[in-house]
């Protein structure tokens, strides 16, 4: 099983950046999708989820009505639209999946895309 994320890169302040995450090995069925981040020396945090059906997102409250989680068609794609970035959005940020809706838990884990912002 690989959940494989890309998008990071080097964006100003205000600007906007879009994830993505491919997951392979399995199919994701009913199976939340979403991100993590984990700035230098900070404790991994929760960005936001959206469930199977993209029915149910989650956020963050740091990052609700700036970023947009969606979910592909094939299911097994999921989406993280940055925008209004800020320098506090530096981070790694780690793409996972999870049976069940979990703020601090995930089944499975990507390797990291590294997202920095500058002021």
């Amino acid at each position: 099983v690989q959940l494989q994320a890309s998008g990071g890169g080097l964006v100003q302040a205000g600007g906007s950046l879009r994830l993505s995450c491919a997951a392979s090995g399995r199919t994701f069925s009913n199976y939340f999708m979403g991100w993590f981040r984990q700035a230098p020396g900070k404790e991994r945090e929760f960005v936001g989820t959206i469930s199977w059906g993209g029915n149910m997102s989650y956020y963050a409250d740091s990052v609700k009505g700036r970023f947009t989680i969606s979910r592909g068609n094939a299911k097994n794609t999921v989406y993280l639209q940055m925008n209004s970035l800020k320098p506090e959005d530096a981070a790694v940020y780690y793409c996972a999946a999870a049976y069940d809706y979990s703020r601090s838990k995930a089944d499975y884990w990507g390797q990291g895309t590294l997202v920095t912002v500058s002021s």
